[in-house]
């Protein structure tokens, strides 16, 4: 049996143990760099349902060791809604040049749920020195309508919430928050001194010496008849042909997202009265295509609509859609755009002999949110290794679809990504490997069906 050891002894061990770990964390505490931002100045853009906000810091490190990284922070209801957020290094003045910087988030959760993004720079702060960022981030589904219902001949007000003051972890020596709306009439703001509203600017600040995760909430009621058009679900079908063409097929579930529509619709007002009947409304859309889009159509499940008009030219195309009906707060609408592009603007040879599509991401319709959007790329019967590269997080996965005179099936590659705005309609690349003698296979099988006719 192993002697005890005598309680005394250990009473001294554990405070030995407990004084050796306070000092450890001293030092922790010590080692860590000590930022602070000596100017900040907010800009936020309501001027549409989806939320632009641009962020300017000047970050000093006013400790002794290097800093690496800077933290940003936002409450839990903005995090939730945040579909993109990117940083940028700046120098200069007059002309400045920017250097995109990798931000990820980070654990634990701060005070009263605040989250955290960690900005990665590309060569750490010493003691003394300053950096300027320059920060993106866009919000979705951040407007409140208030009223929740209005009739056709009531403008749409809503509600935005925020803080005067600028959520951060770092002490602020000076802030300003600016944020524009679509017109001048405001209903109500909150008001915290000095706060300024003129035209369709309201000024909050300039606040100083704020301590850091300081908040201070702040409710904008105003008005917003912009289009609330959100594409509840959005299913892209690209399918390659290498005999010359690609054919686009769109799937769109839209609904207007604003204050609900009550009452009885007189569509005799709405067209007496365009300007104020139906203010909120939206009875157009428009889709930005590719250039060189041929063979277009847009139809719903009663058949094709007519109610279109295609503009092309060498650089874009541009295509007007009318719904059968003007959408107003809670009305949905199901159609399907789809055309055909040349298969030589978007399907390229790799240095490896790999064939890749470079295709656009996102929604084609200008200032639509996607809550959820699948894009399928079907590639040609034979090809085998696909692989995807996109300039963002997104979920992936394989599928088999089969074609007139397919004998293996196609393989097809399925891209989803939830909160998709327009800041995401930049190019992804598929590649794939692809034996050109697959290209004889429906030729070959066309030839034994009329042999075996004949």
């Amino acid at each position: 049996m192993a002697p005890r050891i005598p309680r005394r002894e250990t009473l001294a061990f554990s405070l030995l143990v407990a004084v050796s770990l306070i000092l450890l964390r001293s030092a922790i505490v010590v080692a860590e760099p000590e930022l602070q931002i000596v100017d900040a100045e907010r800009r936020i853009d309501l001027t549409s349902h989806i939320i632009t906000v641009f962020l300017t810091l000047k970050v000093e490190n006013s400790g002794a060791s290097p800093a690496s990284e800077v933290l940003l922070a936002f409450p839990p209801n903005q995090a939730d809604k945040l579909a993109t957020l990117k940083a940028a290094l700046t120098v200069g003045k007059k002309k400045k040049k920017y250097t995109a910087l990798d931000v990820n988030p980070k654990l634990p959760d701060g005070p009263n749920g605040t989250k955290y993004f960690g900005v990665a720079l590309q060569k750490p702060l010493g003691e003394g020195e300053s950096a300027t960022l320059e920060i993106l981030y866009i919000l979705t589904h951040s407007l409140e309508p208030f009223p929740v219902e209005i009739s056709q001949s009531e403008s749409q007000l809503v509600y935005y919430r925020d803080s005067a003051l600028i959520l951060s972890p770092y002490h602020i020596k000076q802030q300003t928050t600016f944020i524009k709306t679509p017109s001048r009439r405001v209903e109500s703001y909150t008001n915290v001194e000095p706060t300024k509203h003129a035209g369709v600017e309201l000024k909050y600040g300039p606040y100083t010496d704020r301590a850091p995760h300081s908040f201070s909430p702040i409710i904008v009621h105003f008005e917003n008849n912009n289009p609330f058009a959100v594409a509840e679900e959005l299913v892209r079908e690209v399918e390659i042909s290498h005999w010359g063409s690609v054919q686009v097929t769109e799937h769109y579930k839209l609904v207007h997202a604003g204050a609900h529509h009550k009452g009885v619709f007189s569509r005799v007002e709405y067209q007496g009265r365009p300007s104020v009947s139906g203010a909120s409304s939206f009875k157009e859309l428009l889709a930005r295509l590719p250039p060189r889009v041929h063979s277009v159509y847009y139809r719903d499940d009663i058949g094709n609509i007519s109610s279109s008009h295609l503009r092309v030219d060498s650089r874009k195309s541009e295509l007007e859609i009318e719904p059968r009906y003007p959408l107003f707060g809670g009305w949905k609408a199901t159609f399907v755009i789809g055309y055909k592009l040349p298969l030589e603007d978007f399907l390229y040879v790799s240095p490896d002999g790999r064939r890749y599509l470079n295709f656009t991401f996102g929604c084609p319709l200008v200032e639509t949110l996607v809550d959820k959007l699948t894009i399928k790329v079907i590639l040609p019967e034979g090809s085998k290794d696909p692989s995807l590269v996109a300039p963002f997080p997104v979920k992936q996965h394989l599928e088999t679809s089969y074609s007139y005179l397919d004998v293996v099936g196609r393989t097809v590659v399925v891209i989803e990504k939830e909160n998709v705005v327009p800041e995401h309609n930049v190019p992804f690349q598929v590649y794939y490997k692809f034996n050109p003698i697959f290209m004889l296979a429906e030729p070959l099988m066309l030839q034994r069906e009329s042999d075996v006719q004949n």
